[in-house]
């Protein structure tokens, strides 16, 4: 090795050792979804900042989504589903399908992954000690983007899509208390009986609201909150992302991401982050260095 590789190597340490210090023994819910769920070398790079999360002494909770497998799966069998405001209407059998591929194909994959890389991962679904009691998610037709054609009743059905009622926090604890990772499939259970299909977003935020988590991290495809420029935003405020909101510079599907983000501040996170999941060792790049590698989002400024 060479001295000047060595030295970048001390510094890189040094720099990081505040934030482990700050960090330890609190819990960080992360909710890994987009390109780092699909590109091989995102995917390993993902594992391993979770895995250094844990061995220095961090607790780590992935929150995990999966829809573009979901679709892969639905189209080989031939099943067509439709979207209303992005979210898939869910009949009984699409359903299976989804558990199939979130509680199985993606979580166990996930689980292996930081296994492999000498981590004790932990797959569950919301199903698993009952600990994501779901509702269903009943959409009013006055706030979608439909037709009036389009629009037959005031109240749209999505079938066995839900939203979170609550979430009993002792199956996490336990988990989180001991050398083990938990990896939570976005499945609900409801008082039916039946199984909800729950946006990871809106899981990750709450299980970080229950928790009390230090941070919530949510990895996009994007740089993380961009201005009218395409410059990155960070250090933003509740107040900041409404006014960010009211004048259209945050839109689309950045929307739903930053009120999980604010309900999860108000519900008393202490940050929240939406990071580049592109960037290789993301999680860690935003932990442990003073840059960071996407938005600082906080309930009221430093």
């Amino acid at each position: 090795m060479q001295k000047r590789t060595a030295h970048q190597i001390a510094d890189v340490l040094i720099e990081a050792l505040p934030y482990i210090q700050r960090f330890k023994d609190k819990t960080i819910v992360v909710k890994f979804g987009g390109n780092a769920m699909v590109d091989e070398a995102l995917k390993h790079s993902f594992a391993r900042d979770i895995v250094l999360m844990k061995l220095v002494g961090l607790n780590p909770i992935v929150v995990h989504g999966g829809g573009p497998q979901i679709g892969q799966l639905l189209a080989k069998l031939g099943k067509t589903t439709g979207f209303i405001d992005g979210m898939r209407i869910t009949d009984s059998e699409t359903m299976d399908v989804v558990e199939m591929v979130l509680g199985g194909l993606v979580n166990k994959e996930i689980v292996n992954l930081i296994n492999m890389h000498g981590g004790k991962a932990v797959g569950l679904t919301g199903k698993d000690g009952d600990f994501i009691r779901a509702r269903k998610l009943l959409i009013d037709n006055r706030e979608t983007n439909l037709s009036p054609e389009a629009q037959a009743t005031e109240i749209i059905d999505l079938g066995h899509v839900g939203e979170v009622a609550s979430i009993d926090p002792a199956v996490l604890n336990m988990l989180g208390n001991s050398d083990f990772i938990p990896v939570i499939a976005p499945i609900g259970v409801g008082e039916d009986g039946h199984s909800y299909n729950i946006n990871a977003d809106l899981v990750a935020g709450k299980v970080a609201e229950v928790l009390k988590a230090e941070k919530l991290i949510l990895l996009t495809n994007t740089a993380g909150i961009l201005d009218k420029q395409q410059q990155l935003l960070t250090g933003l405020t509740l107040k900041d992302i409404d006014d960010l909101i009211a004048d259209g510079t945050i839109a689309g599907g950045m929307i739903p991401k930053t009120r999980c983000a604010t309900d999860a501040l108000k519900g008393g996170v202490n940050s929240v982050h939406i990071i580049d999941g592109r960037v290789e060792h993301a999680v860690l790049l935003e932990l442990f260095t003073d840059q960071g590698v996407g938005t600082l989002l906080l309930s009221r400024p430093r």
